[in-house]
């Protein structure tokens, strides 16, 4: 990590700035002429890492190019157009802006660790086998919208409820800015609705908490975990069945004593590589507590928003005895809350980054 005299992180040198098309388009020729080599492949050097970075790049300068051909194919029909080229016209702005949205949303993630893959988990909280059902409705809507952005996603843990749906999850996020899209659904999630599982047909609230951790690249080496400060714990893998499964006693369960951290992992192929993944992601966490902790003594000083803390929802999404969908730090809200629960979480995730740079205030 490149610091400048002052010992701060120089972010535009280490991921470069989104209109530095020139620079990240070089870059991407230097490593697609790289990869064309038949020797690359058969390398022993860490080829995914190449990927990701190329896949990174891409992501920075895709946009950009697919605006600026957009402009040019716009301007080039104003020129020649004529009183029957006005839907076309239309049809082409439309196709604009939507570009021009992309590109948007892409400059609002800026901060440093936006780009980087990230640990996404679900764990229910506050009523019981509903609030399990409610942790299994949200792991599928975050998993419906990140297949359609076309995120990589594996799971590394699941544990199902006693009776329906689930306790907890764990997913591997991969792809461009994984973390940075993901961030603000970091909190708590609260559902209220008819419960199908009271005979009396009465209105619950549920609650499920939402983490998402950052797969740092370097985690600082006197992040150390020290034996005596682990619990670890094997068992056999739980799930309601299927090839992703283990039927071995590796799943991988680790307590980090001195902060009641706790990870789990178990569908790796063994023992060894769950507790190696379980043990990354500890890391992870730490070096993320350590980051917060930074940040609270410096808000001390200058202020800082609320926390979000269990208890303290972020968004709420009512079924009963309306229907709508509610952001509480944005006030976006919404009353198509079916679609939200299919993975339509776009003018979520959008508003909150605006939120966050300061284009769009709290409450």
């Amino acid at each position: 990590m490149r610091r400048d005299s002052r010992g701060y992180v120089n972010r535009s040198t280490r991921f470069g700035g989104l209109f530095d098309y020139e620079a990240s388009l070089g870059k991407v020729r230097k490593i697609e002429k790289e990869m064309a080599d038949p020797g690359f492949w058969s390398r022993e050097s860490d080829k995914s890492k190449t990927i990701e970075q190329l896949k990174l790049l891409k992501s920075r300068t895709e946009p950009l190019r697919e605006m600026t051909e957009a402009v040019e194919e716009l301007s080039e029909l104003l020129q020649i157009a004529g009183p029957g080229d006005v839907a076309e016209i239309e049809s082409e702005l439309k196709a604009l802006e939507g570009k021009l949205k992309k590109l948007e949303v892409r400059t609002l993630l800026s901060s440093e660790y936006d780009p980087m893959n990230c640990y996404f988990s679900i764990q229910a909280g506050t009523g019981g086998t509903d609030a399990c059902d409610w942790a299994s409705m949200l792991l599928r809507m975050y998993t419906r919208w990140l297949d359609s952005k076309g995120f990589e996603t594996r799971t590394l843990s699941i544990e199902p409820g006693e009776e329906a749906g689930t306790k907890s999850a764990t997913l591997d996020v991969r792809g461009p800015y994984a973390f940075g899209y993901l961030k603000g659904e970091d909190g708590v999630h609260r559902l209220v609705r008819i419960s199908p599982f009271d005979s009396n047909a009465r209105r619950h609230t549920s609650f499920a908490a939402v983490e998402v951790v950052p797969q740092f690249e370097d985690v600082p080496e006197d992040i150390e975990l020290k034996d005596e400060e682990l619990k670890i714990e094997f068992a056999r893998s739980s799930g309601p069945g299927g090839q992703h499964v283990n039927v071995t006693d590796s799943a991988v369960r680790i307590v980090h004593l001195p902060t009641g951290i706790v990870v789990h992992c178990q569908n790796e192929r063994s023992q060894h590589q769950n507790r190696r993944t379980a043990l990354a992601m500890l890391k992870a966490k730490l070096y993320q507590l350590r980051l917060k902790e930074r940040k609270a003594e410096l808000e001390k000083v200058t202020g800082a928003r609320e926390e979000i803390t269990w208890g303290n929802q972020i968004r709420s999404y009512i079924l009963q005895p309306y229907t709508m969908v509610k952001d509480h730090r944005t006030n976006v809200e919404t009353s198509s809350v079916w679609d939200v629960l299919d993975g339509d979480l776009d003018m979520f995730i959008e508003s909150y980054l605006r939120y966050k740079a300061g284009l769009g205030g709290p409450k």
